[in-house]
């Protein structure tokens, strides 16, 4: 593909070299979303092996997605600097590593180090995949097709995580579950160098490590203070977290303001096509974990299924982000942003709405889930394709890497939150709706834990006798699909009101196939540079 220059009226087409590029880069992205869910289904076994104290566990879980989720933005810039296919390469083969030292961990320190370790490689790859898409495919409707496959690509790998992760832990050992992605990041090692471009700066100047331990500790301090209100409700340490957190952050973006050449250029937030897309994909990913987060538990708790069949019943909702992303190139180039984010959350909010008639038991609550989900997953599917697009559209080429960082980090934050907010929404309603219908007769030391959560009142349900354990039982499922009654109208509103704000903030940008001079700034096409 020929870079294209100033004189070029049309932007050059990609080739056959381009498409078997995305498809390497598309593995890769299915291999980071998979290790974002696939370790879920291997817990009790890695228990019963490694024999984790609960902090180590909690660690164990969570500290690949901290760690990506607060390295992004700097190794999206670091992929500006030195290289985005170096970068990516570079990590890949780190990632292979440090997934072969998880699986074959002989203690829960060395499961955390690695997980550690596989959360820090992984932080290139969705930085690097995306603005090398953005350097790859300089024809606009291209593009967006390629950027909807991408989004698909991470979709299909959340979905898949599980599922897969089920049926290895069925024939094999649990560390089994790491070495998914190990064959997939040799064969990225083999084609990348072949069909992907390199990208870089040529003005870089050297990474400025005071602001990127700034950005990592700020975003590290906000994700993990929202997580533990999410897991234990409010406490000192997490809202002194949270607030060191923002504190970081302004200092960040003070420190950014007055450097040569900043990780990330904080003066593209005046632009309001990066700013409200920016917001809009943050919103759409709470919907979407708020509302998961109860379904996950309802299919395993109340309907009584397997951990393998639940993630099954995952799949349609990928499914529907699959379909969605598919659709997006062919309107996004027709319509107004303002239109496709309004619609794409209202769409959303629909879907969500239809929680609201969740039952208690019966079939119908799968036929609901199946339908509100691939609803949800629809509407936000071209709203995050449009959204994506345009905050990393909206940086300059030499900031591709920097932005994509930033957009991710956005969709991680929207997770926190969904999962901190609307969690913690949820539990108060169960914990009230259960506290006022729990039999009288139950023992007062089984009643804090019945209160608790579902799985807790399950447990204690499950010590009593039969009559008083299925009312505690039924109890305890109302008041849970209370709290899913709840949150989904939260959710719902809540979509509602981001369809408004993203329509309101998008009215003067243009189509994406318009002129630039209808609506101010044009979209800045990221220039491939010579390999």
């Amino acid at each position: 593909m020929q870079p294209m220059t100033s004189d070029t009226a049309i932007p050059p087409r990609a080739t056959s070299r381009e498409w078997i590029g995305l498809a390497v880069l598309t593995l890769a992205a299915l291999v980071y979303a998979m290790d974002l869910t696939v370790l879920n289904l291997a817990i009790p076994i890695i228990s019963r092996e490694l024999q984790p104290t609960s902090a180590q566990l909690l660690w164990m879980i969570d500290i690949y997605g901290f760690l990506v989720a607060s390295l992004l933005i700097t190794m999206g810039t670091l992929g500006d600097r030195i290289g985005r296919r170096k970068l990516l390469l570079g990590g890949a083969a780190g990632f292979a590593l440090s997934s072969c030292l998880a699986a074959f961990s002989s203690s829960s320190e060395m499961l955390i180090a690695s997980r550690a370790l596989m959360g820090i490689f992984g932080a290139t790859v969705a930085p690097s995949t995306l603005s090398l898409i953005f350097t790859m495919f300089l024809d606009p409707k291209q593009r967006t097709t390629a950027i909807g496959v991408w989004i698909a690509a991470y979709s299909a790998g959340g979905a898949i995580g599980p599922v897969l992760g089920g049926v290895l832990l069925e024939w094999f050992w649990w560390g089994s579950v790491f070495l998914i992605g190990v064959p997939v990041m040799g064969l990225l090692l083999i084609l990348g160098p072949r069909t992907l471009p390199e990208y870089r700066d040529p003005n870089a100047r050297q990474l400025d490590l005071p602001s990127a331990a700034l950005s990592l500790l700020a975003i590290l301090g906000i994700i993990y203070g929202l997580k533990e209100i999410a897991q234990g409700g409010l406490a000192a340490l997490p809202i002194v977290a949270i607030l060191g957190g923002f504190a970081l952050g302004a200092v960040f973006v003070y420190r950014q303001l007055h450097l040569a050449s900043p990780i990330i250029d904080v003066r593209l937030f005046r632009n309001h096509a990066f700013s409200a897309s920016l917001g809009t994909y943050l919103l759409g990913i709470f919907v979407v974990v708020g509302y998961f987060l109860f379904i996950a538990q309802y299919l395993q708790l109340v309907l009584g299924l397997s951990p393998l069949i639940a993630a099954l019943w995952s799949l349609p909702s990928a499914a529907g982000f699959i379909v969605g992303s598919t659709i997006a190139p062919k309107i996004i180039h027709r319509y107004r942003p303002s239109m496709i984010m309004g619609i794409g959350m209202a769409i959303a909010a629909v879907g969500t709405a239809i929680l609201i008639a969740l039952p208690v038991s019966g079939n119908g609550g799968l036929l609901i889930i199946t339908a509100a989900s691939v609803i949800i997953s629809m509407g936000l599917a071209p709203v995050i394709t449009l959204a994506t697009e345009l905050i990393v559209g909206s940086a300059p080429p030499e900031q591709a890497g920097a932005a994509t960082g930033m957009s991710e980090t956005s969709g991680e934050l929207g997770g926190a939150l969904g999962i901190a907010i609307l969690g913690s929404v949820g539990t108060a309603v169960y914990r009230s709706g259960i506290a006022d219908s729990l039999p009288a007769d139950v023992p007062a030391g089984a009643v804090a834990k019945a209160q608790d959560t579902l799985g807790g009142a399950l447990e204690v349900a499950g010590a009593l006798p039969d009559a008083l354990g299925q009312a505690v039982v039924a109890a305890a499922q109302v008041a849970f699909i209370d709290a899913i009654h709840f949150v989904a109208a939260v959710a719902a509103v809540g979509a509602l009101i981001t369809a408004g704000l993203a329509a309101a903030a998008l009215w003067r940008v243009p189509a994406r196939s318009e002129p630039p001079d209808q609506a101010g700034a044009a979209p800045t096409v990221a220039v491939p540079a010579a390999e």
